[in-house]
């Protein structure tokens, strides 16, 4: 008897909604138009929510007008001016496009900069009114990089929100970039910055992802693939993952909060880039088939994703 053939694994999704139901219900309530709607649904979260929600709402095009009504109507609603401004980075950052800098127009530049101006404008006022706001200084750390304000200023923002919020890993991640080189950073600052984040973090909390988002900016800098390659290979490497792993999506405490498809997106790939192919099925298994843009765009998005299910399931079997 011919034995049947294992049933194909399902396409990967990098749809948020695929993974938070209450993504759909912000979706549904912004094309509505409907305010009191759009305003519950972000209010009514922790920090690691409301920066997921206003993220996938900074993402949505052709709300502009919308959100700007909102805050015309009520310019100290925190709620309106972190949408705003959230909308109006993801829209810069849309006309820059991902490219690097010698890649991107004059025009395009200019832009840009116009938008993550305004942004900041409104910003800069959310903060000073609720300078607890987690999620709107998020979005500061992220123009600061756009507007090229510097790393002591990058720093000082992050530092202003981590006296409220000491473990906001969305923040951390946006600072860790502006500490690579392509932001003018080095990885001496890169590196420390996540190891002091995730040294600082209780076990079982997502903070670690860092270690494993630090190394993956330094792989793909790299010049050759000779050079990567040993990189993988560097037992200290491979070590520090597995042990940053074991202290967040490995440890029993680990609980698939807001963000979390990111976190267990960031360890399936490098684990599978260091082969260690058991702790990497066991990231593709609690993903099932989803995933987030970054950082599967790093290695050709969901093909990559796929690729590397197949090998972690192969070699480290499926759990």
């Amino acid at each position: 008897m011919i034995p049947a053939m294992p049933a194909p694994l399902p396409a990967p999704t990098f749809d948020a909604g695929a993974a938070y139901p209450e993504v759909n219900d912000l979706r549904k309530a912004l094309d509505a138009a409907d305010w009191p709607a759009v305003r519950a649904l972000v209010a009514d979260r922790d920090p690691d929510g409301r920066t997921l929600l206003v993220g996938v709402a900074g993402d949505q095009v052709g709300i502009e007008a919308f959100l700007q009504r909102a805050y015309d109507d009520n310019p100290e609603d925190p709620h309106a001016g972190t949408l705003l401004g959230a909308y109006l980075i993801r829209a810069g950052w849309r006309i820059r496009s991902a490219y690097r800098a010698q890649y991107v127009s004059r025009e395009q530049f200019a832009k840009f900069h116009e938008h993550l101006r305004r942004s900041e404008q409104v910003l800069i006022d959310v903060t000073a009114r609720h300078p607890d706001d987690a999620t709107a200084w998020t979005q500061r750390i992220t123009n600061n990089r756009g507007l090229q304000l510097g790393q002591a200023e990058a720093r000082r923002r992050y530092d202003r929100l981590a006296q409220h919020h000491p473990h906001h890993a969305p923040a951390q991640s946006s600072l860790l970039q502006q500490f690579c080189p392509k932001w003018s950073g080095d990885w001496d600052r890169a590196f420390g910055f996540a190891r002091e984040c995730a040294q600082a973090a209780p076990d079982g909390a997502p903070n670690a992802v860092l270690i494993a988002e630090a190394h993956l900016e330094r792989w793909l800098e790299f010049d050759t693939d000779r050079e990567r390659d040993a990189y993988l290979r560097s037992t200290a490497v491979v070590d520090e993952i597995m042990q940053a792993g074991q202290r967040s999506v490995l440890h029993p405490a680990f609980v698939d909060r807001p963000g979390w498809v990111w976190i267990r997106s960031a360890f399936a790939l490098m684990f599978s880039l260091t082969e260690q192919w058991t702790a990497a099925a066991s990231q593709f298994t609690a993903l099932g088939n989803r995933g987030t843009d970054y950082p599967w765009d790093y290695v050709d998005g969901a093909a990559g994703f796929t690729k590397y299910r197949a090998k972690a399931y192969a070699k480290g079997g499926q759990s």
